[in-house]
């Protein structure tokens, strides 16, 4: 899942490189699915042998606490706080972040060589060394899960229905996530005082961290899809708006064809492909619309002197934009001025409401061309 979400969101930060949020976003689901691949035996074995004992637990922790810290400024961006108080959380984090991992390293150099490879079974947890180093990693994820999850609550009361959804049962799995990591604090305690006891407390506290990681990315996935969903049906919407537009927009480019905008020269392959995207091409078409009822206003405004152009019904407007198209010459004279008139205003002030105005106008073209 974390990998899906990764190779998803390079691809959108390819789109947009200079968006902090999706830069910290990518980061932290690269630092979780690395984390996620280290905390497996084998890989944690591997890095092992090539360096030295110890040293895979070392990063599995330094890269996944990594990963947790950019969740949290992920979320801190979010919410588009100025960039001093940013720059301040950045600090904070980063230093903290830091700290942690120096100390993890000290209480590993600390660890007698031969017990470096240890877990949270281990017979020697009265070691300093051991000790130390599993409640001062488990603090940290205690305070990364419990902000990570207060965040999410914080941002969900700002977000739409379905996504604030996503983001309380994120926040939900997080906030179990910490208490697991309580109990390690505990578990360790109690495996100081008797090495080989207790063995059902860890057993209940790793099914309740499976049970708060699957609801973890239940919220995510629901989120993911949630966004996905709503971009595929305003891709799907634009497409066929920009297609309604057609017949309006071969009328209007045949009469002025100097005002359709040039493209962006295409230098590669994925250049083409943006360019090209479904949003671009119906702003686009849009834009060209608009300009085009601008300049045959003027004959629009003679062929109908006494008619409501600014709020006409739309079969009216495309009579009196077939008889301006007429009546237009094909070269017109560029020293003559001419004063628009205002046509087809929407009855709101936003584009969904001005393109619902021109593919009315359009389909009435159509119609009377039929």
């Amino acid at each position: 899942m974390l990998v899906i979400g990764s190779i998803w969101k390079i691809i959108d930060l390819v789109r947009a490189p200079h968006d902090r949020v999706l830069r910290l976003l990518v980061a932290c689901l690269l630092l979780l699915a690395a984390g996620e691949i280290l905390s497996y035996p084998q890989a944690n074995s591997a890095v092992d042998s090539l360096t030295a004992l110890g040293v895979g637990k070392i990063a599995f922790n330094a890269i996944y606490m990594s990963g947790l810290a950019a969740l949290i400024l992920f979320f801190v961006s979010s919410t588009r706080r100025s960039r001093a108080r940013y720059r301040r959380h950045l600090r904070i984090h980063t230093s903290l972040l830091a700290g942690v991992v120096i100390a993890l390293v000290v209480s590993m150099t600390a660890t007698p060589p031969a017990m470096r490879g240890h877990t949270l079974t281990t017979a020697h947890m009265a070691q300093p060394g051991i000790a130390s180093f599993y409640l001062i990693g488990n603090a940290y994820f205690l305070y990364a899960y419990a902000t990570s999850g207060s965040w999410a609550l914080r941002y969900a009361r700002m977000a739409g229905r379905h996504l604030a959804l996503g983001l309380r049962t994120t926040a939900l799995g997080l906030f179990g996530l910490a208490i697991t990591s309580v109990n390690r604090m505990i578990w360790v305690f109690l495996r100081i005082n008797h090495p080989v006891s207790h063995q059902a407390f860890n057993t209940v506290n790793w099914s309740l961290n499976d049970w708060s990681m699957g609801v973890v990315l239940i919220g995510i996935s629901y989120s993911a899809s949630v966004q996905l969903i709503a971009h595929l049906r305003s891709v799907v919407r634009h497409r066929r708006m920009y297609h309604e537009l057609t017949p309006l927009w071969t009328a209007l480019a045949g009469a002025y064809p100097e005002l359709i905008l040039k493209r962006e020269p295409a230098r590669s392959r994925w250049s083409r492909l943006r360019v090209r995207r479904t949003h671009e091409r119906f702003y686009r078409r849009l834009i060209e619309c608009r300009d085009g009822l601008v300049r045959l206003s003027p004959y629009v405004a003679r062929v109908a002197p006494d008619a409501d152009l600014a709020r006409g019904r739309a079969e009216h407007l495309a009579r009196y934009i077939c008889q301006a198209l007429a009546l237009k010459p094909s070269a017109e004279d560029p020293d003559t001025a001419f004063s628009a008139a205002r046509v087809a205003l929407p009855t709101e002030n936003d584009l969904g409401a001005d393109a619902r105005e021109l593919i009315a106008i359009s389909h009435a073209y159509a119609e009377r061309q039929s």
